[in-house]
C-alpha cells in the first residue's frame, strides 16, 4: 500500500513541503519529514480557531492548511468499506 502524502507549508520560508502521514485523526496528524536516518516525526494539532493544523519540527513551524471538517471527510473516504456496496 502506498504511503499517504500531504503538503504542508513551512511558515518561516513559505515553502511547500510534501510529507508522509504516519497517522491521522480528527484532532491530530502525525507526519514524517525527510527520509531514512534523517527523518523527523512531527505532530500537527488543530489550531485554536480550527482552520488548520500546526506543529514544530526542529524549531520550524509547519502548517497543514485544512480544517477539521475537511480532514474528517478525508478520513471517512479512506475508511469507507467498498465491499458493502451492492451492485444493482
Amino acid at each position: 500500500m502506498a504511503d499517504e502524502k500531504i503538503k504542508v507549508r513551512v511558515t518561516e520560508t513559505d515553502a511547500i513541503v510534501e510529507v508522509v502521514v504516519f497517522s491521522k485523526r480528527p484532532d491530530r496528524i502525525e507526519v514524517i519529514l525527510g527520509e531514512g536516518v534523517h527523518s523527523v516525526k512531527c505532530e500537527l494539532t488543530l489550531t485554536p480557531n480550527g482552520t488548520a493544523y500546526a506543529g514544530s519540527a526542529m524549531g520550524r513551524e509547519i502548517v497543514y492548511e485544512r480544517n477539521r471538517e475537511q480532514v474528517e471527510a478525508d478520513l471517512e473516504l479512506e475508511q469507507h468499506d467498498y465491499r458493502d456496496s451492492r451492485r444493482r
